[in-house]
């Protein structure tokens, strides 16, 4: 028996001069196998030149340029390097004379989209003498293809085609160690949709997804080269700024954005207007994934809670009020159970006979350890943790068993936030504590904001129609400073609005607006067969021009601040109703009305407060805490740039205080720092 080498370039048994049936069969299903099942064949020399190639694989590398018979095996196929299994190359094995399998290769040049798997073995004579290698291959490419596409779906963002947040984790991860080769991280912005939530409530989550992609086009235009666009999930986008770029440079970015984003957009037939905050946090060689994350997240919570449709940059102080908040959250939790909430009470009086008509119930949160914390610290953030539905339920429960221990003849309002109102729970709850009560549920008042419109436009006439059935009365709060809308008071059955305090402060000055537009709002309401109460009343020259322009009720520290009711139930049963005004006789000089966080030192702490107004001769400070032993002390104001103002408290009371300046100081001055807050000079 001799060994003869075929023209196919395989080394086969022959018994005689005639091919057996064996090698007929072998040559068959050779054949077939490079035809049919994607499997080709090659062989080498000695020196591992190619001798043998499959036709079908010898042509798609030929087609670039690439000679194969005779060539050597590595010159034509190399290691995949995306393979880490295979660290050894073909050539080691060619060299070493050792045997390998399912070798990931590709083509030298030209064949990026090409992947095969290679196997092979020597083979010898009969005297041990290396005769060349033999092996097989198959196509890897469909399979690889496929695992491509699964990779890139589990990294993009199914309805947007943007990178979703693993794919945005990994790049942020690869920016920042240097693994990702592109321009250096510059800064990191978070992106919330402001009213999407609405869209989806009110037209459905199909027209909101169409809306997501919309968006998301948007933003890539808007953004283009200067960095990577990703959807982190629901109306939440993120972008990582490239290159180096100034503060300026990143705002006009970031307000471009929200010039884009805030464009009507045309859905399913739907005109659509919404709009976008922003949160920035800038990179640096210092800078960690988790810590950019969360810094640009504090912006975008500022950004929001500032009003919206703006963007904000990371500064130190968000950190610690993030972090108030957060303790405040935990507490806040534990505060139903530990009985820290308690309701005062602020009496509501008839404008022309001076007599009280009922209360409205203000919540209070005295903190084990810091005292009364205001609602305008508390609610707020009981709204963004999801507590205040059950914090809403529990003042209504409360304040109607206070009604029931009240003369027939006395109402208690309470107030009802956008995110109780637009609850299903909430024409349960009331029923339930009417019945447990036994009042009549004319007696109770619920004040409503006009954000509930905005918030909730789809079911907000069957909610007020239920309320009416149920026969509770119904308020529009702080009438004026939100959503204002005619189409509210003709489609919605109020039995009052309340006019708010902006309204009321420098009424009494000839040359103020207001007084026309509190004119205005009683006729309005008596058109419409409603009922006035104009709030944050102070001064009793206030009441007297209220009077005159017809308000039919007044609230506010004129006739004294919430008080405790059950101190004085036992009197109103049994006493008049007459309620005799404690204010000032007159409004204070010209003051600025403003919003600004400042620092007070009070016995050598310092401590943050808000100033809400302030005159040349005293000011207002909210969220100052614990009251209780600041009354006739001196404190310190920062105000002024480079100074510290000295003023002494007059009054106390609800986490507020009045101060009186020691020296006046220049509104101007106070004016000329900004530092970031809004202010509005007027008179009162």
């Amino acid at each position: 028996m001799k060994f003869q080498r075929t023209r196919t370039g395989f080394w086969t048994k022959k018994l005689s001069d005639t091919p057996t049936l064996e090698v007929e069969r072998a040559h068959r299903l050779m054949s077939y196998a490079e035809e049919f099942e994607d499997r080709w064949f090659w062989e080498t020399d000695a020196e591992g030149r190619l001798t043998y190639l499959s036709k079908n694989v010898a042509e798609q590398i030929e087609m670039f340029g690439i000679k194969t018979i005779g060539e050597p095996l590595a010159s034509v196929f190399r290691l995949d390097q995306g393979d880490a299994q295979h660290s050894r190359s073909l050539n080691f094995h060619i060299v070493s004379r050792t045997s390998f399998s399912n070798y990931p290769v590709r083509g030298v040049r030209g064949l990026s989209e090409s992947w095969w798997s290679m196997s092979g073995r020597p083979w010898f004579d009969n005297d041990g003498e290396l005769k060349g290698f033999v092996g097989s291959g198959t196509d890897l490419t469909k399979t690889r293809k496929q695992e491509a596409t699964i990779r890139r779906l589990a990294l993009t963002d199914s309805l947007t085609g943007l990178a979703n947040r693993q794919q945005m984790q990994d790049n942020l991860s690869g920016l920042l160690n240097g693994s990702l080769r592109t321009k250096p991280l510059c800064a990191l912005m978070m992106l919330d949709l402001d009213g999407f939530k609405g869209v989806n409530d009110t037209l459905g989550h199909p027209v909101g997804d169409s809306l997501l992609i919309q968006v998301a086009e948007r933003l890539s235009s808007a953004v283009a080269e200067v960095g990577i666009v990703g959807r982190l999930g629901g109306d939440e986008f993120q972008i990582l700024v490239l290159e180096d770029r100034s503060r300026e440079s990143l705002s006009r970015l970031g307000f471009k954005i929200i010039d884009e984003i805030s464009a009507p957009y045309s859905v399913d037939g739907y005109s659509i207007t919404i709009s976008c905050s922003i949160g920035i946090s800038l990179a640096d060689a210092d800078s960690n994934p988790e810590t950019l994350v969360r810094n640009a997240d504090i912006a975008l919570y500022a950004a929001k809670a500032s009003g919206r449709a703006t963007c904000f940059f990371f500064e130190d102080e968000m950190l610690a009020n993030a972090q108030r908040r957060k303790k405040l959250e935990d507490d806040l939790r534990t505060a139903l159970s530990s009985d820290q909430f308690k309701l005062m009470y602020q009496p509501i009086v008839a404008t022309q006979s001076e007599e009280l008509t009922g209360f409205e119930a203000l919540l209070r949160w005295t903190h084990p350890t810091e005292g009364d914390i205001a609602p305008s610290e508390f609610i707020p953030v009981a709204e963004d943790c999801g507590l205040i539905q059950q914090i809403g339920d529990w003042v209504i429960r409360s304040a109607t068993r206070i009604i029931a221990e009240l003369p027939e003849d006395l109402r208690v309002a309470v107030n009802v936030s956008a995110i109780q109102f637009s609850n299903p729970t909430l024409l349960s709850t009331l029923a339930n504590a009417i019945a447990e009560s036994q009042i009549d549920p004319s007696r109770l008042e619920l004040e409503i904001t006009e954000s509930v419109f905005v918030d909730n436009e789809g079911r907000s006439e069957k909610t007020f129609r239920a309320l009416k059935d149920l026969g509770v009365r119904l308020a529009l709060d702080d009438f004026g400073t939100g959503y204002s809308s005619l189409s509210y008071l003709q489609d919605t059955p109020f039995d009052k609005i309340k006019i708010d305090q902006s309204f009321v402060r420098g009424a009494v000055d000839p040359r103020s607006r207001n007084s026309a537009i509190i004119e205005s709002i009683v006729a309005l309401s008596k058109a419409l067969n409603m009922e006035t109460t104009a709030e944050g009343v102070e001064h009793q020259d206030e009441i007297e021009l209220i009077r005159k322009l017809g308000c039919s009720h007044i609230q506010g520290y004129v006739y004294g601040p919430a008080m405790d009711i059950t101190d004085i139930i036992p009197k109103l049963r049994t006493g008049s109703r007459k309620m005799p005004a404690i204010g000032p006789k007159r409004s204070r000089s010209p003051r600025m009305s403003l919003v600004r966080s400042t620092m007070m030192t009070l016995n050598q702490d310092r401590k943050p407060v808000v100033v809400r107004n302030i005159s040349e001769t005293g000011a207002l400070l909210d969220q100052v805490g614990d009251t209780t032993e600041m009354l006739g002390v001196t404190v310190l104001l920062d105000l002024l740039q480079h100074k510290l103002s000295e003023a002494k408290v007059r009054w106390v009371g609800d986490g507020r205080a009045g101060v009186e300046f020691h020296e006046p100081i220049s509104l101007k001055d106070v004016e000329a720092r900004k530092d970031g807050f809004s202010s509005t000079r007027q008179s009162a």
